[in-house]
């Protein structure tokens, strides 16, 4: 158990196809369909072998997570988190089990560093202030159990998503 998990994560706004990290992650489609919203962004920024690599993968289950290599992005991996079908919505069990799926893919990769988006709070409609305390404490209770992660980034779009993040990290017990 770490017992200083907290000095492990980050939470800050910007751009998370720019996060230099091993992995970031990409709020997806259970189709893996690089679309609109952050999977639009990583299909622009990262270029086609990502999605080139998806299509190779096909559909995984909801609340599933898969790699694939990140193309142009300065990250070295794209962790596809499935939080719900196309055109759907997030669910807080599939919030959660793609949390905990994006986490444990990344362990079991060996990576160190992994970069979040506030996954399914766009297009899938999630709460925002619920998906702030849902991937908070999936993060918390992966770094109380021996994983290679050593650095958890939260990468926020805007001042909303910020506040709530920072909100739910504060108001959290260690």
């Amino acid at each position: 158990m770490n017992p200083d998990w907290r000095s492990m994560v980050v939470i800050r706004q910007g751009d998370i196809t720019g996060a230099a990290v091993d992995a970031i992650v990409n709020a997806a489609n259970n189709n893996l369909i690089l679309g609109a919203g952050v999977a639009g962004a990583i299909r622009v920024r990262g270029g086609p072998s990502i999605q080139h690599e998806c299509d190779r993968i096909g559909a995984i289950p909801i609340g599933e997570a898969v790699i694939t290599g990140a193309g142009r992005l300065p990250a070295r991996f794209v962790i596809h988190a499935a939080s719900m079908r196309m055109g759907g919505r997030t669910t807080e069990t599939a919030l959660r089990e793609a949390t905990r799926n994006s986490l444990r893919r990344a362990a079991e990769h060996g990576l160190e560093s992994i970069a979040f988006p506030a996954i399914g709070t766009g297009i899938a409609g999630f709460p925002l202030t619920r998906c702030a305390e849902v991937m908070l404490d999936e993060v918390r209770a992966h770094l109380r159990e021996p994983t290679s992660l050593r650095k958890i980034e939260l990468v926020l779009f805007d001042a909303a998503a910020l506040d709530a993040f920072t909100r739910a990290f504060a108001a959290m017990k260690s």
